[in-house]
């Protein structure tokens, strides 16, 4: 990624930095490698970022979304996304959230369990109206990813176990205010190897061979998201493996005569396209360490605090060959708020521009404001 340095020094840090071509590049590849096969339809997981601009892009590109939370279904309507693109899952999730789904007539509710079921049917019936769904299930598939972002097995609070599918089908197909059309999965998420997904495929085969014996036939499977990004190399690798990905499912799933195929991609959409910048406040020597202290802070960045992440550091103001070892660390008043140890950066100094790579998932949706710190600003590439 080029950045504009010259451009973005005159900004007030910390902001997040989004190449709009970059994302146009990925939208693009992802519709032409989808776009091989019939009936695959791609949702966008709008939870790694709602920022209004990047949805707008999204939305333009085709694809539909998928969601998480009421908040998250009003800005896809608020941008234009088609309600009959709109799949809302999760959870938990609230009365209020639920009618919303149903008085904008959304394509369907991803429905986690029975109570919920029920719920939905109850609302759904005092409106006069029957809403969509599909049964979340969990395949017991283990997606080899951070056991924080894995959500396909047995343990797990998300998604119906298997061996409750049968009875939680047939109690759906007596409610009058519910119209089951499909079944829905996700295994976790930065998934880098293709084989859970083939073992995602094949478990799939196995339950729809077994409802089909029990006279039970689906227009939908949705197999989720997951795929992941290389964080270590993302010059290398800007746009992920859609190629293969998508093939996988292709080869492996065995889709009835009409039968839909979803897909839910949401880091693999946006991760790469945006970059958190921060500028060096100080450089402080340790006894045996050097600090590259800067503005940013795990409000602005959290993963890694939450989950260990690594994210790779770019000093953007220097390209010199000269390098030195550093720990970069952030303002919050906790040992948690740093980005990086040992971090090898051109010579680095006070008012350099940092940048935090492979940020445009799960960064600026999951800023807060611990500290009374400002929520980062956005910038974007087709505005400079």
């Amino acid at each position: 990624m080029n950045f504009p340095v010259d451009k973005l020094k005159n900004i007030q840090t910390p902001f997040y930095y989004y190449d709009q071509t970059l994302l146009q590049q990925t939208l693009d590849t992802i519709n032409k490698e989808a776009g091989k096969y019939e009936g695959y339809h791609v949702h966008y997981a709008v939870k790694a970022n709602a920022n209004d601009k990047i949805l707008e892009q999204i939305r333009k590109s085709g694809l539909g979304c998928d969601c998480v939370s009421g908040g998250e279904v009003e800005a896809c309507i608020n941008v234009g996304f088609e309600a009959d693109k709109i799949v809302f899952a999760g959870v938990g999730k609230a009365d209020w959230e639920i009618n919303l789904g149903l008085d904008a007539n959304i394509f369907c509710f991803n429905v986690e369990s029975v109570p919920e079921l029920e719920v939905i049917n109850e609302l759904a019936q005092a409106k006069g109206k029957v809403a969509q769904i599909a049964f979340r299930v969990n395949p017991n598939v283990d997606a080899h990813t951070h056991h924080y972002i894995t959500t396909g097995l047995n343990e797990n609070k998300f998604g119906i176990n298997l061996d409750h599918l049968e009875d939680v089908i047939e109690r759906a197909l007596k409610l009058e205010n519910v119209k089951l059309i499909g079944l829905h999965f996700h295994i976790g998420s930065q998934i880098t190897e293709l084989h859970p997904f083939q073992s995602l495929s094949e478990k799939i085969n196995e339950i729809q061979d077994m409802l089909e014996s029990k006279g039970v036939a689906l227009k939908v499977i949705n197999v989720g998201g997951g795929l992941g990004i290389d964080y270590v190399h993302p010059e290398r690798n800007p746009i992920p493996d859609f190629e293969n990905y998508f093939a996988t499912f292709n080869k492996y799933l065995n889709l009835r005569e009409g039968q839909e195929l979803h897909f839910e991609l949401g880091r693999a959409v946006v991760c790469q396209c945006g970059s958190l910048i921060s500028k060096v406040l100080y450089v402080k020597e340790g006894t045996v360490k050097k600090f590259v202290i800067v503005d940013a802070g795990m409000t602005d960045l959290i993963r890694p605090a939450l989950y260990e992440a690594h994210h790779n550091v770019e000093n953007i103001s220097n390209h010199g060959d000269e390098i030195e070892t550093y720990d970069v660390v952030g303002p919050i008043c906790e040992s948690s708020d740093c980005f990086g140890k040992d971090e090898k950066l051109s010579i680095t100094k006070r008012g350099d521009l940092l940048a935090f790579r492979s940020a445009g998932a799960y960064g600026q949706i999951m800023a807060c404001q611990y500290n009374c710190r400002k929520l980062p600003a956005a910038v974007y590439s087709s505005e400079l």
